[in-house]
């Protein structure tokens, strides 16, 4: 990884920080935070955040699991690597290369909006890896962030434009910023400053105004990806808040793809369950078969 790069600010109370070194030139070194003792739980974020994005859900669970929180490709303090892809079959192969390079097996997956969408076809592909999946917000619908308010709208719109794209990509004011992540929230107190700080801190990587703006114009392929729902052996449970970006239509054409999945709808939250409730997802974690909700 690159010596210029920042370190993180923010320090989760018994995780430890590793890296996977990259097989080829055409991939990065990726990081990610291990805590905790038992079976593995793998948790992967969303786009423009990192693997801090569960500082709250991690200590809550590191009792019954080993946690291992993923930087995805280029994100976070993963390595930025020039002229990579960002389109979901790259970052899905970014969660695979976790698995397979650490041996895991047994694995429960949880990942939250766009690492909803990769939990389900990383299961795809690895079937014998995985325990359970547990898909939180799943990001594979048209708008996305998009509908969370005319703010989103415009930035994200902007920074996939071509020629003012890569000046809007790397111009993140805090207000702005911290306005756009808040439209992910049913309570915006859940949203703490220093966890927007640390985001802004990564977003000053060099190079990280472009995995920025290949992210948002990549995210058509988290809706090409539901094709590959059907193929998911282990179980599933659909989590959603309430207040998602989601609507009903799409929360019940992936209940159709996913017949046997469980599904709990949390109220009064909204995108970023895992800054909002994250005792709702230690609890789904630590309750073997735990009840469905409509």
């Amino acid at each position: 990884m690159s010596t210029e790069s920042p370190r993180p600010t923010i320090r989760i109370p018994g995780t430890t920080s590793h890296t996977i070194a990259p097989r080829h030139a055409r991939e990065g070194a990726l990081r990610y935070l291990k805590a905790g003792r038992g079976a593995p739980l793998v948790l992967l974020h969303t786009v423009r955040t990192q693997a801090e994005h569960f500082r709250a859900l991690i200590p809550l669970v590191a009792d019954r699991y080993t946690v291992y929180a993923l930087d995805l490709p280029g994100m976070g303090y993963s390595e930025i690597v020039p002229a990579a892809s960002y389109d979901e079959p790259a970052m899905r192969a970014g969660v695979e290369r976790l698995l397979t390079e650490l041996d895991l097996r047994d694995v429960t997956l949880l990942g939250e909006s766009m690492g909803a969408t990769l939990a389900l076809t990383a299961a795809a592909d690895l079937p014998k890896r995985i325990r359970r999946v547990i898909a939180v917000n799943t990001y594979d619908f048209r708008g996305g962030i998009a509908r969370s308010s005319f703010l989103a709208r415009a930035v994200t719109g902007g920074a996939r434009a071509p020629l003012i794209g890569p000046v809007i990509a790397g111009v993140e004011p805090k207000p702005l910023f911290r306005a756009i992540l808040q439209g992910g929230l049913g309570d915006t107190t859940a949203l703490h400053e220093d966890y927007v700080d640390e985001l802004l801190h990564v977003g000053t990587r060099p190079g990280y105004p472009t995995v920025a703006r290949g992210v948002y114009r990549n995210l058509p392929s988290l809706i090409a990806a539901r094709s590959r729902y059907r193929e998911v052996e282990a179980p599933v449970h659909l989590v959603y808040g309430e207040q998602d970006w989601s609507r009903p239509s799409d929360r019940e054409a992936n209940r159709a793809l996913l017949p046997d999945a469980e599904f709990t709808q949390v109220p009064g939250v909204g995108h970023f369950i895992a800054l909002e409730r994250p005792d709702v997802l230690a609890d789904l974690l630590t309750r073997k078969g735990a009840a469905s909700a409509n």
